[in-house]
This record gives structure tokens, sequence and C-alpha cells, in this order.
């Protein structure tokens, strides 16, 4: 039913009348020194791809890089733990996985979920009049890069990493209870890539209001002081012909819609008479900072507006 074309997060393949099956995979290098935490964020991150698209997660799969040769295996069995850990708290089971060795750390999962007929999300169906919720607060790009450099305050780092390892679960939960019209995860293309996406794939433009976006703590003070990823300039740079940003927006702010994110929320598109319920609903559990972020429209010449 959904498979490589367009810019979907999962595929979706039909095995009953009323049973789809959601299929994804993401991996990636350490970007935390702690294994286990490391385990955590690449199992949250593989995890919103079939989360995104209204799934429930069944198995897992384990996808492993590692230099045995030089690294204890406490390490990996430490980062195989935290992954583990994080699908049973997605309802999930680990069946099994294959590793290889490398001379870099590489980690993450190839998951697998079901979801009735009538509850699949896609990033295509956004519709005009509809509002834009965001579900995780962004920067993460912006304070991993400065983690590596050793320059990021505990504090900071501690509430990015929360952020990262926390489950999509609560927020897709609430995009089907309220049955919303679109959805996608945030990974590394940043918001506005992946904003740009939704809104071609829809045939609308979103448009999304700056001020509303909900940061990590400390991620402005970084981004301001340099800390900025190669692929926040890619993303900009790839997403341009496609943007069009208000001249009064504030500059400092911008960069976070280009900042790479790691085991980002998902970009809800939903009717506006239920975006409030559904903020609250996942607010409600330990899942993020959900906000209404902006609005769907006609589309204009650009896919995404920025103000």
């Amino acid at each position: 039913m959904v498979g490589t074309e367009g810019f979907s997060d999962a595929g979706v393949f039909e095995v009953a009348p009323d049973l789809l099956l959601v299929q994804s995979l993401d991996f990636f290098a350490p970007l935390v020194d702690d294994p286990y935490v490391f385990g955590q964020i690449a199992a949250a991150n593989s995890l919103s791809d079939v989360f995104a698209m209204g799934g429930s997660p069944i198995t897992a799969l384990n996808i492993v890089c590692f230099p045995d040769n030089k690294l204890e295996l406490e390490i990996l069995s430490e980062i195989l733990k935290g992954g583990t850990d994080k699908v049973h708290e997605a309802g999930a089971t680990v069946v099994g996985g294959h590793s290889i060795r490398d001379d870099e750390i590489k980690f993450g999962l190839s998951v697998t979920g079901i979801v009735a007929r009538d509850q699949l999300i896609t990033n295509q169906d956004a519709q005009p009049g509809d509002v834009l919720v965001l579900t995780k607060m962004l920067g993460t790009g912006f304070i991993t890069t400065a983690m590596k450099k050793h320059k990021c305050p505990e504090e900071v780092a501690q509430t990015a990493l929360d952020n990262m390892a926390c489950l999509n679960k609560a927020a897709s939960d609430a995009a089907r209870r309220f049955k919303a019209h679109a959805s996608t995860d945030i990974t590394g293309f940043g918001l506005a890539v992946h904003a740009c996406e939704m809104a071609e794939s829809s045939n609308v433009t979103l448009r999304i209001d700056l001020n509303q976006l909900a940061l990590l703590p400390g991620a402005l003070e970084l981004a301001n002081q340099g800390f900025i990823t190669r692929a926040n300039k890619t993303n900009q740079e790839f997403s341009q012909s496609m943007v069009n940003i208000d001249p009064n927006s504030d500059k400092s702010r911008l960069q976070m819609i280009f900042d790479p994110q790691t085991s980002g929320g998902l970009l809800i598109s939903t009717n506006e008479e239920s975006a409030q319920d559904l903020v609250d609903t996942i607010n409600s559990h330990e899942s993020g900072v959900a906000r209404i972020v902006g609005s769907v429209h006609e589309k204009s010449d650009y896919a995404l507006e920025i103000t």
C-alpha cells in the first residue's frame, strides 16, 4: 500500500482486509558516550517511523556494527540492553538481529508494526484548515554537537537526552484517537524539510510560526555560539526553493527549523476542533512538550511558509 515512492516514513503492506504491516529500518553511530543511553535513543528513533504511521510496533530486529576486536563486549551488551528496554516500553519484542565487525559502532532496529486500515496515518493527507502540532522540543543537533566537543552544560545535555529517548507512542496514540489527517516524524532532515515533504505529498502549503516552537533549554544559546552541524546547512540549501521566510522572522530561532533532529517528535496535521484536545492528551503523558505550531493552507508557490 505504501512503498518507496513519495516521502513516507515506513512501508505498508496489506496482509488481510483490515490488517496492515508497517515496516521500517534505521540505525546510526553513537552521539553520546553512555552505551545504554545510546541504545535507548537509537531504538526510540527507529520505532518512531512506525508510530508516525499510526502503527503499533510488535517486533524488532537489532542491527549492530561493533569493533569487538577493540572494545569490550560489555559495551555492546549495554547498547543492546538500552534498545531492548525501549522496545519493551513500546509494547514490542526483540526477536533477533544481526551483527558485523566494523571500525565504528552503529546500532538501530528493523521494526515491524501493525495498524488497522482505518487508523493508518500517512504524510499525504494534510488538509487546508488543519492546524499543525509538534510533539517534541527542537534543538538536538546543536546540543549533541556541543556535547561532542565537551562544551555542553550537563543539565542542558540531560534534558536533550531525555527528550531523544522519549517514545512517540503517546503522540501516535493521540493522533489515532483524534483521527489526525497526516503525520511524520522529525529526524535528520529537520523540521523544514519534513514539513516540505508533507506539504508536497498533500498538495498544500504549511505555515509555521517560529515563536510557537518549543526549544530545548540551552539550544538557542549553543546555536548562537556556533555549534551547528553540517546537515543544518545542507537542509537549508535543499529546501530553500520550497520555503518562503518572512524577512521579519527571528533569525536566531530560524536556525531551529533546519537543525537535524535525532529521535525528534511528530509533526501532526489535524482539524482545528480537536487540536487542543490532542495536545492536552499528549502532554498528560511524559512524552514531551506538544504544542500547536502552525496551520495548513491551499497550495501556494511554496511548500512551507515561515513567519
